[in-house]
């Protein structure tokens, strides 16, 4: 039986409504979840009207059984029954919009070619994303206009760590917008951020995967995608602590791979310091106004001093962070010069939490707050002007420090970007945006990311954030986000509200999702569609880096493939 065969009739057992119906499946016929099903109506007046839908439950039962024992009868033909399978459609589109219920008895059949894409309006989206298979392995596509922020913006994306596959998924997104063409003139400006919180594995986006071969490259070729690594990458890392030499602290890669950090005289002059209070969990109420006056004092008094990042304040040379923070805690502790550092207002209490909380950083901040590194290198500075994809790996800082950086490359990107315009596309990858924006408390990065899913559409920046539970992010982060992808999920977080767009069905599938297989919910769609993406084309950790090519002069490969290296599926 050949797919645009009939696949059952309209079942009229249940109520027959214009936006749910069931259909019998025929006895040489299957349905199965996430199918696409088309039906057809002759309204007098109107005239054909096609009601289209996906698959979201099949029930099979024995019609005239009353026990379950009764099945063993049955199988014996001691007690006639029949065998029946129902599946339950849940309307897409119905074209043209006149909402009549399909009748019982209406011939369904499983739509594919042009009669799938208008079901899924793939047919209605001027600009289309490529996002993966469908279970037919048909291309599924999400509409460009609710990414580039002309009806909508952002992505989030939730699933279990290790198990969704959450950053291959944000990686293949990137990959289809910048090289299938449907940025059009655009690509040419479009830029990505990519933050990454997980290891080495996204140093290698630009080396072409080793398990590239003819049946992945043909995956990609169905998908209209060509099967290679990310073009024009530059990667960022912290210095290794220790090194007076500003090497980056990486293991893998040994080139191709930039040192950031901020000399103190920035630290004073761009006002960082409340990035450095940027745990939400922390109740900052008592000591905020004491971080905004040291931050205003600092930008005041300090000056630039030798060629090193180092600032003299008062007369004082400073070379360190850690000189730093002994410096400012003495200010505030000195009972002459309290007012004019804390405010005069400021108790002791406050004064006391702020300089516990200050000192509580060293450790995480001082291999990146530095007054001992040259300055003349404009290449320690993140930023995103020079290359289409800018990867700033985050694993080997501690929390505190993560959200520092997170927190300052974006306010500072974010200011490019107010100066700049709206003209050009900035897709922001972020890693556990739940640590960054937690539902609970405030803080300056989450004020900034909030800032980025209320305006950033207007401005540009396309948030891709992902997350382990979704229950515990902001809720106007999450709200705000267009597309919504869920991988694998918790048994008990697939329960909370935040999923309510997703089925009874898909909830419960969500939690036995293999990975590389998501459920894709977008505006246009009553329904999330499910979705396979195929294995990257560029390497997602060391050993997967294929060879360079005889005499390119090029080493990038430090050590041999090791067989604990963890895999990204």
């Amino acid at each position: 039986m050949s797919e645009t065969d009939p696949v059952g009739l309209v079942a009229g057992i249940t109520d027959s409504t214009p936006l749910r119906f069931s259909v019998a499946v025929g006895p040489a016929a299957y349905l199965q979840l996430d199918d696409v099903v088309t039906t057809t109506r002759d309204v007098p007046g109107v005239g054909i009207v096609r009601t289209s839908g996906v698959v979201t439950q099949v029930a099979a039962r024995h019609e005239g059984a009353s026990y379950g024992s009764d099945a063993f009868l049955i199988s014996d033909g001691v007690l006639p029954a029949h065998v029946q399978e129902v599946a339950e459609i849940t309307t897409t589109r119905v074209d043209p919009e006149c909402y009549v219920p399909p009748r019982p008895g209406t011939t369904a059949l499983r739509a594919t070619g042009a009669e799938r894409d208008q079901a899924l309006y793939f047919d209605a989206m001027e600009h289309k994303v490529v996002v993966g298979m469908g279970r037919d392995g048909a291309p599924v596509y999400v509409n460009l206009e609710f990414l580039d922020g002309t009806r909508g913006a952002h992505v989030s994306i939730s699933g279990i760590s290790g198990v969704a596959t959450k950053t291959s998924f944000a990686l293949f997104l990137l990959h289809s917008l910048f090289t299938s063409g449907v940025l059009g003139r655009r690509s040419i400006n479009a830029k990505a951020l990519v933050f990454a919180v997980k290891g080495e594995d996204l140093l290698f986006l630009d080396k072409p995967n080793v398990r590239l071969d003819e049946s992945l490259a043909a995956d990609y070729a169905k998908l209209g995608l060509p099967a290679k690594p990310f073009d024009s990458v530059r990667f960022f890392a912290p210095p290794t602590p220790g090194d007076q030499t500003g090497r980056p602290n990486v293991s893998g890669r040994t080139s191709g791979v930039d040192s950031f950090w901020w000399s103190l005289s920035e630290f004073c002059s761009e006002e960082l310091l409340p990035y450095v209070f940027a745990d939400a969990e922390d109740d900052r109420n008592q000591y905020t106004i004491v971080i905004h006056q040291v931050a205003a004092r600092l930008r005041a008094e300090a000056s630039p001093f030798g060629t090193d990042g180092a600032v003299t304040i008062g007369g004082n040379p400073i070379h360190s962070y850690a000189e730093l923070v002994d410096f400012v805690a003495e200010r505030l502790q000195d009972e002459q010069t309290k007012a004019d550092w804390a405010g005069p207002a400021t108790t002791a209490g406050s004064i006391n939490a702020f300089i516990r909380r200050l000192r509580s950083s060293l450790r995480a901040l001082a291999p990146i707050i530095r007054g001992d590194l040259t300055t003349v290198d404009s290449n320690r500075r993140v930023s995103t002007a020079n290359s289409r994809v800018t990867v700033v790996d985050l694993h080997n800082l501690p929390e505190r420090a993560q959200r520092f950086v997170v927190g300052v490359v974006l306010a500072a990107e974010t200011a490019a970007k107010e100066r700049a315009g709206a003209g050009n596309l900035l897709f922001t990858m972020l890693d556990e945006l739940n640590k960054h924006a937690p539902r609970e408390g405030n803080s300056p990065i989450k004020d900034l990311l909030l800032d980025i899913a209320e305006r950033g559409r207007s401005l540009g920046i396309i948030l891709i954030g992902a997350q382990q539970t979704a229950s515990e992010v902001e809720r106007r982060i999450v709200s705000n986000s267009s597309i919504r992808v869920v991988g694998r999920l918790d048994p008990a977080e697939s329960a909370r509200p935040e999923y309510g767009f997703l089925p009874p069905s898909q909830r419960q599938r969500a939690t036995l999702a293999k990975p590389g297989a998501m459920f894709i919910s977008q505006p246009e769609l009553p329904v999330p569609l499910a979705v396979e993406f195929p294995f990257p084309a560029w390497a997602t950790r060391l050993s997967e880096c294929a060879p360079e090519p005889s005499g390119s002069g090029t080493k990038v490969l430090s050590r041999l493939s090791a067989n604990n290296d963890p895999a990204p599926f």
